[in-house]
């Protein structure tokens, strides 16, 4: 299983923690709170994951 560095941080703009993934672009999500925008990002993990598998990337 790959490891992936996350950085959570919050977002005035968007008034929500936001979680993203840098070494996959696009993979990020937010949240209400710190717990929820980090478990958003698994499941956008999951789904770029996914994605490159079908693309063979």
């Amino acid at each position: 299983m790959n490891k992936y560095e996350v950085i959570i941080y919050w977002s005035e703009e968007d008034q929500a923690f936001v979680a993203e993934v840098p070494e996959l672009p696009g993979c990020a999500a937010h949240g209400a709170t710190h717990e929820a925008s980090n478990s958003t990002r698994r499941n956008s993990l999951a789904f770029v994951r996914i994605v490159r598998g079908i693309l063979g990337a």
